[in-house]
């Protein structure tokens, strides 16, 4: 506890974040008693901001939530009826034939969706239900009570750069509940600290992530066709990296475009966001996007570690919930219906422990039904993807991923659960190994700049609070990073937040924490592991309007 003193709230269940997993869990608790006290906290300036998302939508999830999600006018609106996947190379690309493919990969009823929209929806859905949502409420301390979670301290405002308490400081409130939910996306700072605490990974694999980055274009109508999604492999990563692109065409003359760099990357020269900008120039993107115009950007970390890497999910007082407990499908690029699976079965676990007048204890029943439940089926068959993608490269892990997704779909499996390597910060090598990437200029109608694209994410920090990312040791940046990795940061962070600059003879690194777009890849990627992400104040960070 802090030595703060707060006023302290109390609830049933305290979920931290008003995402797909939160939100869910959220309306599944007053859909089983709507007596029970729930309480949402989002860090974004209001629901929706903060979520980034592809999105492909698997309703799954949403219709075992509400089944009748349709005629409460829900935002999927775009049914995919066209499945395409390109291998590209630099002039031109293959289609690959769908035929082959397990039927898992399938689209079929599937949505092109804005997640942010979707989660704007659900927030009314459970308002309607008597759910509290607090918005600009960043949740940036855990309260404990003996070895359990009781809740968490949320409203804190008014630091100086330095941490201490300025003039217009307000301390937040602590809420408490009989049980805490932890919903905040990927690599989220209360989540990390749970981790560590209670050693919820002890004997998985290490979680591995990618970077996505993302745009909205508003094309020329004859171009536009709504319901096609297609996926690329190949240029311009080639054998640099892991990873691919997405383009869904969605409503109204608009396409999603978005680009996906594995983050266990060797060289640390590659520079993600201009890759991302160079595949737009491929013939076939750039015919589509000719005459059309960007009108928002963003970028986050995706959880790609799967079942090997998803940790313990409960610990006492509370339970871990989508992206937090990295429920991501890898080759089908789908995490939300697994995100609202998990809020639901949470919920219902919840539900039956406070129904026997349980509290703080550790929800066992959501761990079991998490595994052997709709999650565990879906991540299980497609486990040894992404460890056969990291061993062998593009190409021989299409032919055995796509050989291992059809015996698991047929009930068993040739190679067993490949386990992933080191995280991906240590899978990063010394700069002297590897080549320099000359990456053209962006030429500000296809590609741009970061700074001018972070412009379109519409983020905002009080410039006057203290810098949410931290050095363990300020030393690092120059001393260690910079003479052996080329200081990656600069180049592997999509918002432009790290800037190594010379000052009176003497280099320095530079945090411009303003642009953080909070996507946590300098946390994840760092090769010394010496940045902290943690929240900033409320309703600061990107304000995403259709992401």
């Amino acid at each position: 506890m802090s030595e703060i003193e707060r006023e302290a709230m109390e609830y049933d269940v305290v979920i931290v974040g008003a995402g797909p997993a939160g939100l869910s869990a959220a309306i599944r608790l007053k859909q089983l008693d709507a007596d029970l006290e729930v309480v949402v906290l989002e860090k974004g300036s209001e629901v929706g901001a903060h979520i980034l998302s592809g999105a492909v939508l698997d309703p799954s999830g949403l219709t075992r939530l509400m089944p009748d999600w349709k005629e409460k006018g829900a935002p999927l609106n775009v049914p995919v009826t066209k499945d395409n996947f390109y291998m590209l190379g630099e002039g031109g690309g293959i289609r690959v034939p769908n035929f082959p493919m397990p039927p898992l990969m399938n689209n079929h009823g599937n949505y092109i969706v804005s997640m942010g929209n979707v989660c704007r929806w659900m927030a009314e859905q459970a308002e309607e239900l008597g759910v509290e949502i607090f918005p600009g409420m960043a949740a940036s301390e855990l309260v404990y009570e003996g070895d359990r979670v009781k809740g968490v301290v949320a409203g804190e405002f008014g630091k100086e750069p330095d941490g201490s308490q300025g003039p217009n400081y307000e301390p937040g409130m602590e809420l408490h509940g009989k049980y805490v939910f932890i919903a905040e996306g990927v690599r989220g700072s209360l989540a990390k600290e749970i981790l560590a605490k209670y050693e919820l990974s002890k004997g998985k694999s290490p979680q591995k992530f990618g970077l996505g980055m993302k745009e909205i274009w508003e094309i020329d109508p004859e171009k536009h066709k709504e319901g096609t999604i297609t996926h690329t492999m190949g240029w311009p990563l080639n054998n640099n990296a892991g990873g691919g692109s997405f383009i869904y065409h969605f409503e109204n003359n608009q396409i999603l475009i978005g680009f996906v760099v594995h983050l266990n990357y060797q060289n640390p020269h590659l520079y993600p966001y201009a890759e991302f900008q160079r595949f737009k120039h491929h013939p076939m993107v750039a015919d589509l996007l000719e005459g059309g115009k960007r009108v928002a950007y963003g970028a986050r970390a995706i959880s790609e570690g799967g079942w090997q890497s998803v940790p313990k999910v409960t610990f006492p007082g509370g339970v871990l919930l989508g992206c937090s407990a990295g429920l991501v499908n890898v080759p089908r690029i789908k995490g939300n219906h697994n995100a609202m699976h998990s809020g639901i079965e949470a919920a219902e676990a919840a539900y039956e422990a406070i129904k026997a007048d349980r509290a703080g204890d550790e929800l066992t029943a959501y761990e079991e039904t998490l595994r052997n439940g709709p999650i565990g089926k879906d991540l299980k068959k497609v486990r040894n993807v992404k460890p056969m993608w990291s061993r062998w490269g593009l190409l021989p892990s299409l032919a055995l991923g796509g050989l291992d997704m059809w015996t698991n779909t047929l009930g068993f499996t040739l190679f067993g659960t490949l386990k992933h390597g080191k995280n991906d910060a240590k899978a990063t090598g010394e700069a002297a190994k590897f080549m320099k990437i000359d990456y053209p200029r962006p030429d500000g109608v296809l590609s741009f700049d970061r700074l001018t694209n972070v412009a379109f994410s519409a983020t905002n920090h009080e410039e006057s609070q203290p810098a949410h990312l931290k050095l363990k040791d300020p030393s690092i940046p120059i001393a260690v990073n910079l003479p052996k990795f080329d200081e990656p940061a600069q180049r592997y962070c999509p918002a432009g937040v790290y800037e190594v600059v010379e000052k009176d003879g003497k280099k320095e690194f530079v945090i411009n924490f303003q642009n953080c777009v909070h996507c946590k890849t300098c946390d994840i990627k760092d090769p010394s592991e010496n940045i902290n992400w943690t929240t900033p104040q409320g309703g600061d960070g990107p304000n995403y309007p259709n992401m």
